[in-house]
This record gives structure tokens, sequence and C-alpha cells, in this order.
């Protein structure tokens, strides 16, 4: 079991990621050198493969033995002789309702087109195991072994094949004293191609801005012919000081896929193995009653009022029964035709003459 095998502090964290990563059903690739444990970690990631999904082993040489460890489960090991190759094994994969293909080994360049094959449309996820040193070995790797084989010519399509199917890659150690331990889990998140040619030179009405523009859009093009970017990746768990780390977070792409794949009770744990170690807060999901209608939740309903209020106009309150409503009288303003007097017009009075005085 997994208990069994990782053992250095922060093993509780590593355990929990690694048995989400298989129940959310994820395409692990498992590296390192000879004898450091990927077989022995693949077979206790097996264990935490839902029942109801069948397994179909893929092998060079029987050495996993699940029917043994695990005779309860659907299972079926098939291995390349003279007379049945592996594409007929794969086949055999297909046509017996398999859910999951595990390759006990990816060594030769026909085993790696397999993989990629049965990744693509053969099964929900694939296990397998791979002798590459970092990532971008093993996607290098995996892609000059469908250019041996025949299936793509180009590097580029070779690569995005790749790509395409990689999620995760759990790399073991085995160091100078003997230890084994899981150096890092990192994720590989593919980079969508996006429309770049924003600079228009119709709109330019000088002539060295059009070619300005224009010679923009061709260092965008050939940037992407020559140097594109397939995809990036990070690890999400480190070894460091002899302790397990979590760093990145897992993307989101991931992380709704995995949500997908699991039963209620494992999406809540995961939930809040998110916010826990990342701050990740679980997304709000609708409500359906019997009806087939939504129910409103309780923080909607709160939310909704709040707006209300905010666009409701404020309304003077009424004035209580039996008292008058005091009416104010209006203010006197200055018109156009009545212009107010200066001080030193109301201080100066006309003089009074003879006639006025009686």
């Amino acid at each position: 079991t997994l208990e069994q095998i990782i053992k250095f502090p922060g093993k509780e964290e590593t355990i929990e990621l690694l048995k989400y990563l298989v129940k959310g059903a994820r395409i692990i690739a498992l590296t390192g050198e000879q004898g450091c444990g990927k077989t022995t970690m693949l077979m206790a990631m097996i264990e935490n493969i839902y029942e109801t999904m069948n397994l179909r082993i893929t092998e060079t040489a029987f050495e996993l033995h699940l029917r043994k460890i695990y005779p309860t489960r659907n299972i079926v090991s098939m291995r390349e002789t003279e007379t049945i190759s592996g594409q007929d094994c794969l086949d055999v994969q297909k046509k017996t309702d398999g859910s999951v293909n595990i390759i006990g080994e990816v060594a030769t360049d026909p085993v790696a087109s397999w993989m990629i094959q049965s990744a693509q449309v053969a099964s929900k996820f694939t296990l397998f195991t791979h002798h590459a040193k970092t990532f971008p070995n093993l996607v290098t790797a995996l892609r000059n072994s469908m250019l041996r084989t025949g299936v793509f010519k180009d590097e580029q399509t070779a690569a995005e094949q790749v790509v395409q199917v990689l999620n995760f890659n759990i790399h073991l150690v085995k160091d100078f004293r003997g230890r084994r331990y899981i150096e890092r889990v990192t994720e590989c998140v593919p980079v969508e191609e996006r429309n770049e040619y924003t600079f228009d030179h119709r709109k330019e009405k000088t002539l060295e801005g059009k070619f300005d523009k224009f010679f923009d859009n061709c260092t965008v093009y050939f940037t992407k012919q020559t140097n594109r970017e397939l995809y990036k990746y990070h690890n999400v768990l480190e070894f460091a000081d002899d302790t397990y780390v979590l760093t990145n977070p897992i993307s989101e792409e991931n992380i709704r896929g995995m949500r997908e794949n699991m039963n209620d009770t494992d999406v809540v744990a995961f939930d809040a193995f998110l916010e826990r170690n990342w701050g990740i807060k679980p997304p709000v999901l609708p409500v359906y009653d019997e009806n087939g209608k939504e129910v409103v939740q309780q923080e909607k309903k709160e939310e909704e009022k709040k707006e209300m209020k905010m666009a409701e106009p404020v309304k003077k309150a009424p004035a209580a029964e039996g008292q008058p409503v005091k009416k104010v009288a209006p203010q006197a303003t200055a018109t156009s035709t009545q212009k107010p007097q200066s001080a030193t017009q109301a201080q100066v009075k006309k003089p009074t003459t003879g006639n006025d005085v009686k």
C-alpha cells in the first residue's frame, strides 16, 4: 500500500494527493531509474482505482501479478509474443470493456505508440512506467518513439499528441544510501493556440505605420512556426530537506476533470484537501428537486435580497394616521424681474421734497 511505501514527513498529504490523482482518472507516468520502485508504486496505486473499473494490463514480461494481489477485480493481463503483437493486445482491450489501461514498462518504440493510442481512445485513463529523468525528457522520448514507428512524420504534431495525453508525472529516486522516495509530482498543462495577429495595418494612415504593423504580424507568425510553446509544467509536490512539500496548485482543468470522475464522498474530501493546502474553494453546484427544478440555496437568496435592496430607491416614511402632513412653504427666490438691492442701495435714501411733506 501507499502507507507502507511513503515514509518521510509530509507523507499524509502526499498519500492523499496520489489517491486523488488515481480516483480522478488522470493519466500518470511513473518515471525513474531501474530499482527506484516504479513497479512497486504502480501496484500500490492500483488499490485506489474504483472497483467498478475493469483493468487491462499490457507487459513485456509478467511482473505485476495483479490477479493474485486483487483476486476480486476484473483484470486481464497480456503480453506480446511471436505470433501476437502488442497492437492485437490493444484491440482485445477495446473489445473487453476495459476502463483502465496499465502498461508495465514503456521501453520500446512500439509500446510507446500503443500507450499514446490507448490513452487517446481505448480507455478512461492510463498508468505506465518509463525511464525518463526529467519531464521534458519524457515528452521528447515519447515524441521520438512516435516518429520512429511512423505514426507521425512531423515533430511538432507528434509532440502535441504526447502532451495531450500526459497529465501528471511521478518521478521516483533511489539515492546512494538506498532510500527510495518521490522526488517530485509534475503536472503538464497544454498551451492552447490563440489568435495573436492583432496588428491591423489597415487602421494606420502612414506608410511607415502600415509597415510596422505588418512586420509585427510576421514576427508573431515566424515565432509560432519556429519556437512555439506546446506545454507548461510545474511541480505540485517536491521532496526538499527530507520532507514532502506541496508547492504549486493543480490547474483548473485537471481539478474539473478529477471532480467529474470521483464519487460524491471523494469529491467532498478532495475539495477539503484543495482548500486546506492551496486555499481553492469548491464551486457552488446547483441543487435540483424531485421535479428537476433548481433549488435556490440560502446563500443565493441572501445575495439576491442584498442586490434588490441596493437597487430600490430610497422612500420617505409616510406620516402617521391622525397627524396632518406639514407643508413646507416655498422660499422666496429672486426672479429676473425683481433684483435684490445691494447694501449701498438699501442705506442711501431718496431725499424728501416739499411736496411730499404734509
